[in-house]
């Protein structure tokens, strides 16, 4: 089983999970766009990279779980609109693929993990405390979004029971 842990957004990640193992993780591909080269995800490498990935597996053997997010307060209307454009492109990638989708809301994998009203950098240091052996892909402070893309699969990998 191929679970696949997406932190969506520009500054996100991708984390490919095998058999209860980190097997991979990724930044979110982005790209510059329009006249103020403004960062935006880059659907066609999103594909590729998990197109790569995902060849040796059946499709019912491969799981994307992406991060439910919503508008959150204090944020500006050009972002969320980013935001949500970003999320949308991610969705649609994953459902041209054909590839079975589920998500997750913060509140639901942060309490799993015990991470709820905890700093951002948290996450990072309770996925390296369950994953030692990725401690290096995450040794900057900016990394939290990759350990959130690995706890949101783990928490997927340790929970999700497949129906026979």
């Amino acid at each position: 089983m191929l679970i696949i842990g997406i932190d969506p957004g520009i500054s996100g990640a991708i984390c490919f999970f095998e058999n209860g193992e980190v097997k991979e993780i990724i930044e979110m591909p982005t790209m510059a766009d329009g006249k103020k080269n403004k960062k935006q995800i880059n659907g066609t490498q999103i594909y590729n990279e998990i197109l790569v990935r995902v060849r040796d597996f059946s499709k019912k053997d491969i799981f994307v779980v992406i991060e439910q997010v919503s508008a959150m307060p204090g944020q500006g209307v050009t972002s969320m609109f980013n935001f949500g454009q970003s999320f949308g492109v991610i969705k649609g990638i994953c459902s041209a693929m054909q590839l079975s989708t589920y998500f997750i809301r913060p509140v639901k994998w942060k309490k799993y993990f015990g991470l709820i009203k905890s700093e951002k950098d948290a996450s990072r240091t309770k996925a390296i405390e369950i994953f030692p052996y990725i401690s290096s892909n995450l040794s900057k402070k900016k990394d939290a979004n990759k350990a959130d893309a690995i706890l949101i699969a783990s928490f997927f990998h340790n929970t999700y029971q497949k129906n026979d």
